[in-house]
């Protein structure tokens, strides 16, 4: 960031703001115990990845998108909503709990259906808003 950019810095302040606000909310809807399935991790992670797809392929159809739009959107509110140090957290809950098997399901399967979710994602952009500028 160069100087001045301090406006850049408050959209993505305000755009985490948001995402981390969303992720506690979905976090007290699908409440889990430590060492259990951390189903809301999973929906964030997961729908984050799926959002991203869609925000990269949207802002590389636009002529001339704002500067601030991907700052705010991707790093701010969908790095606010997506978390790995919670998915860190909860694969060492899961361990320390004697489910190591469990621990490593999840790791595998967030990682595939993360990347699963991305391309999905790009689909879905590319269906609504046309081919991506190369």
């Amino acid at each position: 960031m160069r100087r001045g950019d301090g406006g850049l810095l408050g959209v993505i302040a305000a755009g985490g703001a948001v995402g981390s606000l969303g992720r506690y909310a979905l976090g007290l809807v699908l409440p889990h115990p430590s060492g259990a399935l951390p189903w809301s991790t999973l929906a964030e992670n997961l729908t984050g990845s799926l959002a991203m797809g869609v925000l990269v392929v949207w802002v590389l159809t636009m002529e001339e998108p704002h500067p601030w739009l991907r700052p705010f959107l991707g790093v701010g509110v969908l790095g606010g909503w997506t978390t790995f140090s919670g998915y860190a957290l909860d694969i060492h809950a899961m361990v320390d709990a004697g489910r190591g098997a469990l621990a490593l399901t999840y790791l595998v399967a967030s990682l595939l259906l993360g990347l699963a979710a991305v391309g999905l994602g790009v689909s879905a952009g590319e269906r609504l808003f046309g081919r991506r500028r190369r």
